[in-house]
């Protein structure tokens, strides 16, 4: 398995460079991709964003996606699909579309999480058949973040915050202390957020009962309990706490080893670390299918790019679209994502 370093040293060879001297990060990327599908033979997509480093609301699941997953999805057979996530997550909402979306075309899904798939980019792994993490693979919590003006806090802290101050209120002389925090509230926060952990465990609930669990003779109760242990802000304290394979699946999650086959592991961390160089250029977001069909966030642009015309290869846009071009080929298009 070429290691993150070696992707590296690939990169940097003068055999792998852009007429320009940049590395050809787009052609190292699909390479690894194009290999694991036909180690797999099933279609595969990639979801990736760099919220390691540029980060913000650019790297979040937004219904935006959906243009991305429609143009990824295009010419994909079914009824098998595996996905590889890399995502901080973002709004429940949009993931539940984009799981719709992907269940209109796919009868088993499988969640590849070579590294983190946190909130609800975990929401959208649950509601796989099947998720397949390494050792060092992480999931996280699904308890909601909300955000008001400056600040975000979970929901469930919140809540108990409230119940704290009318509690403490009942003595007048700690009403001076409280008011400053209580003006922050909205009209309306504290059902928004009763709603919203409603909502992660519902969507969860439901899709681990429907595709998971969907041949197990007590699916509903499996679901319930799993939905309720990923939302469940006592137990875990903090949205960030990574939740790993062994605690996942003795909660009953179904959790498929990624070093059970060692072709396997080679190919998708392949894939994985070639993405993550991918990243360090002006992608905030990427999705790609094996086809070479790309829908790219960059930080200043968006770029849809049309499938290779074979393994290796990058196909050419229809004439008589300005501004848009192969990624890798220089002239009007954009540059390369991996390229500043």
């Amino acid at each position: 398995m070429p290691t993150w370093g070696e992707i590296l040293a690939e990169l940097n060879d003068p055999a792998n460079r852009l007429p320009n001297g940049t590395p050809d990060f787009d052609r190292v990327r699909r390479k690894y991709l194009v290999h694991l599908h036909e180690l797999t033979r099933r279609p595969t997509i990639i979801y990736y964003t760099d919220w390691f480093g540029k980060g913000g609301p650019a790297s979040s699941i937004t219904l935006e996606d959906m243009q991305g997953m429609m143009e990824v999805c295009k010419d994909l057979r079914g009824p098998n699909l595996d996905i590889l996530l890399h995502s901080p997550g973002g709004s429940p909402e949009a993931t539940a579309s984009l799981v719709r979306y992907l269940r209109t075309k796919f009868s088993h899904i499988r969640a590849f999480v070579p590294l983190a798939a946190m909130s609800a980019a975990t929401m959208w792994a649950l509601a796989g058949d099947v998720i397949v993490m390494g050792k060092h693979s992480q999931l996280g919590p699904i308890d909601p973040q909300m955000v008001a003006g400056a600040w975000t806090a979970p929901a469930r802290a919140i809540l108990r915050q409230f119940e704290q101050a009318k509690e403490e209120c009942k003595d007048p002389s700690l009403l001076g202390a409280w008011m400053p925090i209580l003006q922050q509230y909205g009209p309306a926060l504290i059902q928004q957020c009763e709603a919203a952990e409603a909502l992660a465990v519902r969507l969860v609930r439901e899709w681990l009962e429907q595709y998971m669990f969907a041949s197990a003779p007590d699916a509903a109760a499996k679901a319930e309990a799993v939905a309720g242990y990923f939302a469940d802000y006592e137990e875990h304290r903090s949205h960030s706490l990574g939740i790993d394979r062994e605690q996942a699946r003795s909660k009953g999650v179904r959790i498929e080893d990624l070093e059970a086959s060692q072709d396997l592991q080679d190919a998708v961390l392949s894939v994985h670390h070639a993405t993550m160089h991918t990243l360090q250029g002006p992608a905030v977001k990427i999705m790609e299918n094996h086809l070479g069909r790309t829908f790219a966030k960059l930080t200043q642009q968006l770029v849809v790019q049309m499938p290779m015309t074979g393994p290796g290869q990058v196909g050419t846009l229809p004439p008589g679209m300005p501004g848009l071009g192969p990624l890798g080929v220089h002239g009007s298009g954009p540059p390369p994502l991996g390229q500043p």
